[in-house]
């Protein structure tokens, strides 16, 4: 090999090194961030009441964050793990950390969903039971609704949170009780999703 002909490879591999280089930063540029945010679940203190005299609890299981004001009731934050959603289109989902665990104080009977999450498309608040595969619908958020759009950041507000019809049956077979019932409100929903830049 000449000396010029040398020179050339090795001008060619500093090339396409450079290009290798610059490539996989641009696609590490270009790989999004994980969307954020947080789903919040308020329980209203009529239905705490309600539910409490028929021996039932809900306890939301890591990596939700409960809390309780005496006043307004109990109310679970929900953090968004990931999904891609429109909510003024009414389509996509947002999936949510943490895990909702069902007890029924009198029989000591228990159901647990786990792969949380809040579907657009059918408007619900869905898991997956335990030992399950396909989600059940358990809330759906009614009432005034208000959705909004501000950059990458979407919300909605609903001012009720009512029983869904497959979840209120699942629930109650799964519990032993005839206490849910579809369309029962149980207090207020609101959603804020930031898409990942």
């Amino acid at each position: 090999m000449t000396r010029t002909s040398a020179r050339f490879a090795a001008t060619g591999a500093a090339v396409v090194l450079a290009v290798t280089g610059m490539s996989g930063a641009a696609a590490a540029d270009a790989a999004p961030a994980a969307p954020t945010g947080s789903a919040v679940v308020h329980e209203s203190t009529a239905f705490l009441k309600d539910s409490a005299l028929n021996g039932l609890v809900v306890i939301p299981l890591p990596t939700a964050t409960p809390s309780y004001d005496s006043t307004t009731g109990f109310s679970t934050s929900f953090p968004v793990t990931g999904g891609d959603v429109n909510l003024q289109g009414y389509y996509g989902n947002v999936q949510l950390g943490g895990s909702l665990l069902f007890v029924n104080l009198f029989t000591g009977k228990t159901a647990v969903f786990k792969q949380l999450a809040f579907s657009a498309d059918s408007w619900a608040i869905t898991g997956v039971p335990v030992g399950g595969t396909a989600p059940v619908a358990l809330l759906d958020p009614a009432g005034t609704t208000d959705i909004t759009r501000t950059g990458a950041t979407q919300t909605v507000t609903a001012a009720d949170l009512k029983v869904d019809a497959e979840g209120a049956q699942y629930v109650d077979t799964k519990l032993n009780t005839t206490f849910f019932k579809a369309g029962q409100s149980i207090g207020s929903f609101s959603l804020s999703f930031t898409t990942g830049g």
